[in-house]
């Protein structure tokens, strides 16, 4: 972050106040000529420049109008976990992070209850290898709602979250990235469709 190399930079321009000689002498040793005094002014001069630029970039950061970041997760332990550690790590360089996208969600518009009595209603009727599959899916499904509750109670009235499906292909490429992008414009109403 900015305020990190900032803080960085003060700390070297306080040891160039302290040892400027000892820096005059190094530059001289390494081969600036006659006048070690300007290659250290030089030096000094970038990393001004190099401030500049950082306070800059911090001030962009910083400000909600120019810069928000949006926090992508899946819906696991870990992964919702460290998505707090980030939302609280930028909420204390003050930068805006009020959009949460949870990827990979199976099912967005239904919940595991609603997918579970589909499954216990059929799972007679299908294969072994079916039911297994089946079975493995609902499993993590009824997960994935464990975690994406906690989301919501974490984040659901300060932060804009939004369900992105799991599909069965990646998403690579403009022609596939402008369809898939379609779910952040119009998420799926989860009121509507599974009471989270």
């Amino acid at each position: 972050f900015p305020t990190i190399l900032e803080k960085a930079l003060g700390k070297v321009m306080d040891l160039k106040d302290r040892f400027g000689g000892l820096i005059g002498q190094a530059a001289g040793m390494m081969g600036s000529g006659n006048d070690p005094k300007a290659m250290q002014d030089m030096l000094v001069g970038r990393l001004e420049e190099t401030r500049t630029v950082i306070n800059q970039v911090n001030d962009t950061f910083q400000d909600p109008a120019l810069t928000t970041f949006v926090c992508v997760c899946i819906p696991e332990f870990l992964s919702i976990y460290e998505t707090e550690r980030l939302v609280q790590e930028l909420s204390k360089f003050g930068i805006d992070s009020h959009n949460i996208v949870v990827n990979q969600v199976l099912f967005p518009e239904k919940d595991a209850e609603e997918l579970g009595e589909w499954f216990d209603s059929t799972k007679d009727s299908l294969p072994k290898e079916a039911r297994e599959i089946c079975a493995k899916m609902m499993a993590r499904k009824r997960m994935q709602d464990k975690y994406i509750g906690q989301c919501f109670d974490l984040y659901g009235d300060d932060f804009h979250v939004t369900l992105m499906p799991l599909l069965d292909h990646e998403v690579r490429g403009v022609d596939k990235l402008k369809p898939f992008s379609e779910n952040l414009v119009d998420p799926v109403d989860l009121e509507e469709s599974t009471g989270y």
